[in-house]
């Protein structure tokens, strides 16, 4: 009876969530902002599935590398990244679910009942080009200053002097460091890009579960 009833719950939620996903991506914060004429570019990732956000290596506001210390290595191809797609996460899909398919029931549904643990993925990119699954956003050089401070705040702080730890994944390409809170079915990888957004000042969905409660509020450019 009590597996029956468990089962009758999660069938229940799995039908709601969509629903209340829509609901809050729909919903705007910061509904009156408008992108400056200048200040500084960005821009916002997705797989269809993940988001991230993407922000210059090193500007006159922010330099990165003094972060993030796998912005300071050259790539396969020697050249040094000029961005980094930041993005936050469940740490054993981070680690070890190569592809969604790998993805296992038992995962999901400790993630959908208990959550897991978080890490930050930092993606190392020369001179992206915006489009479809790049979308380009300029906002200040204050509201850039409040995305920072956002993405570090979810950073816990590494020992005096010592650099943060690089751990490696599924895609060799990709540096993970540690990060703070837990993941969950309300507080997923586009929750997370679209508090940063908002917390920036930027135009978003009071809660963007998935990925499309948050591209939608970032159009593509003619």
């Amino acid at each position: 009876m009590r597996k029956r009833r468990l089962l009758s719950a999660l069938a229940a939620l799995a039908a709601a969530f969509p629903l209340a996903a829509w609901v809050g991506s729909a919903v705007p914060v910061n509904a009156d902002w408008a992108e400056p004429q200048q200040g500084i570019d960005i821009m916002v990732e997705t797989n269809g599935v993940h988001t991230g956000i993407i922000v210059p290596v090193a500007t006159p506001q922010m330099d990165w590398r003094t972060i993030f210390p796998s912005a300071a290595h050259p790539l396969a191809s020697g050249e040094y990244p000029t961005h980094l797609a930041i993005g936050w996460g469940e740490r054993e899909v981070f680690l070890h679910v190569p592809q969604w398919s790998d993805l296992k029931p038992a995962t999901v549904l400790r993630v959908a009942t208990v959550g897991g643990d978080a890490l930050m993925r930092v993606s190392h990119y020369v001179r992206p080009v915006a489009g479809e699954h790049h979308r380009s956003l300029r906002i200040s050089e204050g509201q850039y200053a409040r995305l920072t401070a956002a993405i570090k705040a979810a950073l816990p702080k590494p020992a005096p002097g010592q650099p943060r730890q690089i751990m490696r994944g599924v895609d060799p390409g990709d540096a993970y460091y540690e990060a703070t809170g837990t993941y969950t079915l309300a507080t997923t990888c586009n929750t997370w890009v679209g508090e940063v957004l908002a917390q920036s000042g930027v135009k978003m969905g009071w809660w963007t579960p998935f990925a499309g409660g948050v591209m939608k509020w970032v159009p593509v450019r003619d």
